[in-house]
């Protein structure tokens, strides 16, 4: 039965068009406008908390700049890396850089420095919270603060209610109120987990041919943990 959780099909790749909103309806505006060349500020920096949809954002900036023949890579600063870059970038997205160590912090702000002057890149960063309080070198928290600064919203219980019912009904079967709730209760409120625990149970309820339940529900969640 554990393998029937390993088995289950990947959630689809980031896109701005797959990002549910909610209450980011302006920021995810802002970014269009800023691929489209509409909009020419070239720094952005959002924050927020845990599943609020910060990496799913900048994965798929940076595909859609690449979907246009553009030049982007993304780095994830939980990661080791290095923002040295050859050649010209279109586009640089820098994922959680409140994890960023000094010697890393150096090398962020003297990138940022570099493409302010050069004034062609765009560079979008993510972190936890408002630059004010990260604790971070000063002057490149006064950096961040120069940019557009985004708060990411993290969607409300009705809206993964919502979504999740959506899902479910893509994929061909009813979710009812209850188990939605159950959900949000008892497991990971990320809304990429909550997909795929649909994902699972609609497979588990094929393979045991049973209803989709609180108490199938229930002991899929025994299963997994």
């Amino acid at each position: 039965m554990q393998q029937l959780l390993l088995d289950i099909k990947p959630l689809p790749f980031p896109t701005l068009t797959n990002f549910l909103p909610g209450r980011n309806t302006e920021l995810l505006h802002m970014l269009t406008t800023i691929l489209s060349g509409q909009e020419k500020e070239h720094f952005v920096y959002l924050w927020g908390g845990l599943g609020c949809g910060k990496s799913h954002l900048l994965q798929a900036t940076v595909a859609a700049y690449t979907q246009k023949n553009l030049k982007a890579v993304y780095f994830s600063a939980g990661k080791r890396c290095e923002f040295s870059v050859d050649g010209e970038l279109d586009c640089i997205a820098i994922d959680d850089i409140d994890c960023l160590d000094a010697s890393d912090q150096i090398e962020l702000f003297n990138l940022y420095n570099q493409l302010r002057d050069d004034g062609h890149t765009f560079l979008l960063m993510s972190g936890v919270s408002a630059p004010m309080y990260l604790d971070m070198r000063q002057d490149l928290v006064t950096r961040l603060g120069w940019g557009l600064v985004y708060q990411v919203l993290e969607l409300t219980e009705e809206e993964k209610i919502q979504a999740m019912k959506s899902h479910a009904a893509a994929c061909g079967f009813d979710l009812t109120q209850e188990i939605c709730l159950y959900l949000l209760r008892h497991g990971r409120r990320d809304l990429p987990s909550l997909m795929m625990t649909l994902d699972a149970l609609d497979r588990y309820s094929l393979v045991h041919q049973r209803q989709i339940t609180i108490p199938l529900l229930r002991e899929l969640l025994q299963v997994a943990s």
